[in-house]
């Protein structure tokens, strides 16, 4: 299910972002892009291990292999050449680029940070998502009990494939639930979140750190699973997200630190695609649930605390057992 996932979220932002499907559902195969994607996202968290080593940063970057850095300038220019075929011709209908370009043509900034951004946006709103949608059908598939509630209140709340609608989508609290701890326990970015520090410096956890010298950032994958912010911190419990574990004190997930959990940032800096993420994960959920049963196959399971991160998270194949729903 990982590859199948990736098609899915990078088709649907090509065709928001800059109107045209990577064809990747279509083909059943990763776009060439695609393809190149998480080697030179594993180049670019090598450089970015080596700007925290100022003194031999240098001597750090010509360890990095030649070819990992071939691999990240051919995927900057496959994105190049992407953003040119999107400004060549006029689309019937807006995208994302429509309101980057005026009417005659011409680019509201500088071409170079056009296309730093598109690079950015393609990768950060598909590959993350599909991360997610990944992390979640891995534990529910290894949880029956969680799977079989989803199911159900997918099922008793839509009905049928056709009644399936983003509004719809969103009245489903058990989904929302599901999807709340997945990016607990699945965060699309797990590498640290940088804070800036204000003006006259802060104290955080001991020592003050000092305007304009200190790099402050925070692990999302770490804090989601410290136990002394939820009980069974490891364990995917989407019923710690539902009402009544916020306001009956005898809920074992009472006095789970909820507010932590800040996958998309916070702030005027907070991530631009968060409402496309979340229609996304719940209109992806649904069908899915709606049309097939999945399960788990023995000896195939995937754990998610084994996989490595290189800025984003170096998946693994899902495989799962699928079937055509049965609907009465």
């Amino acid at each position: 299910m990982t590859p199948w996932f990736n098609f899915t979220t990078f088709d649907i932002f090509g065709d928001l972002g800059c109107g045209e499907s990577f064809d990747c559902l279509q083909h059943s195969q990763y776009h060439p892009w695609i393809a190149l994607l998480f080697s030179s996202v594993k180049a670019a968290s090598f450089v970015a291990a080596a700007w925290y080593y100022t003194l031999v940063e240098s001597l750090l970057m010509k360890c990095i292999p030649r070819s990992l850095e071939e691999t990240g300038k051919r995927h900057y220019q496959h994105i190049v050449d992407k953003v040119d075929r999107r400004l060549h011709w006029e689309l019937q209908r807006s995208d994302i680029m429509s309101h980057l370009v005026d009417e005659s043509g011409h680019v509201a900034f500088p071409r170079e940070e056009l296309d730093s951004t598109f690079m950015i946006l393609t990768t950060t709103s598909s590959e993350t998502t599909a991360t997610v949608l990944t992390g979640i059908l891995a534990y529910l598939v290894n949880q029956p009990e969680t799977m079989g509630r989803l199911v159900r209140d997918i099922r008793q709340g839509l009905k049928s494939d056709p009644e399936i609608s983003l509004s719809a989508a969103s009245d489903l609290t058990y989904l929302t639930a599901v999807i709340q701890e997945g990016l607990r326990l699945c965060p699309p970015v797990p590498w640290m979140l940088p804070r800036q520090v204000p003006p006259g410096g802060s104290i955080v956890v001991g020592p003050g750190c000092r305007e304009g010298f200190t790099s402050v950032s925070l692990q999302a994958y770490t804090l989601n699973r410290d136990p002394s912010r939820f009980y069974a911190s490891a364990s995917f419990i989407p019923e710690r997200w539902l009402l009544d574990a916020s306001v009956n004190p005898n809920s074992p997930y009472y006095h789970d630190d909820r507010w932590a959990v800040k996958l998309f940032s916070i702030g005027p800096r907070s991530c631009l695609g968060q409402h496309l993420a979340w229609a996304e994960m719940r209109l992806i959920l649904a069908k899915l649930l709606i049309n097939f049963d999945f399960e788990a196959i023995d000896g195939k399971q995937l754990q998610w605390e084994d996989l490595r991160t290189f800025l984003l998270v170096e998946k693994r194949p899902l495989e799962v057992r699928v079937r055509l729903a049965q609907h009465d």
